[in-house]
């Protein structure tokens, strides 16, 4: 069962994908490198939660609520005790690879590795891990509270119950899941 979710990368995607998560009720780490990114991006989550409050959409209590399902670290190694990854590091191939292959090592064996890569090679970032069963794409779109479309890519070992339970969390997000095959471009 999924109830801790790590997003790795602070910025717009990333942001976004942590708020819809801890709207959802899950609780959300937020991991970057640099203190200024992780700070920035509770601001981002903070001021978007302000506007729906302003608007009527949600609570104060529900703004506060999501924002307490929200902690953040510089440390990598704290990934040790999520059930689910959502990368949304910059399209850089080797990048997402390094990040990977470190995961791989920290996360506990049950842990799915999800990326949100919007063009990148599922079964070519998998390959540095030891699960690639357990990899697979969630390609959000942006801004990530208000579209609903999300594609979910399944690389060549990704399992059937990897991407049950991917499906399965996107749903709970309150998004439409879109299952694509591992290729350039993905249905976007």
């Amino acid at each position: 069962m999924i109830k801790k979710i790590m997003v790795i990368g602070a910025g717009q995607m990333g942001s976004g994908i942590a708020q819809v998560c801890a709207q959802s009720n899950f609780g959300v780490l937020i991991y970057d490198i640099d203190e200024k990114f992780t700070k920035g991006a509770i601001q981002k989550i903070d001021a978007f939660l302000s506007k729906g409050v302003a608007k009527g959409k949600l609570t104060e209590e529900e703004k506060n609520k999501a924002l307490s399902k929200i902690m953040t670290t510089l440390n990598l190694s704290d990934a040790s005790d999520v059930d689910f990854v959502i990368e949304a590091a910059p399209e850089n191939i080797d990048l997402k690879k390094k990040i990977f292959s470190k995961l791989d090592e920290i996360c506990p064996q049950e842990t799915i590795l999800s990326t949100n890569t919007s063009s990148l090679s599922i079964t070519d970032i998998a390959s540095t891990t030891k699960r690639p069963e357990k990899v697979i794409g969630m390609h959000f779109f942006n801004p990530v509270p208000l579209m609903k479309l999300i594609e979910i890519i399944y690389g060549l070992e990704t399992s059937k119950e990897t991407f049950n339970k991917t499906e399965e969390l996107a749903i709970k997000l309150g998004k439409t899941p879109v299952k694509v095959k591992d290729f350039p471009g993905f249905v976007s």
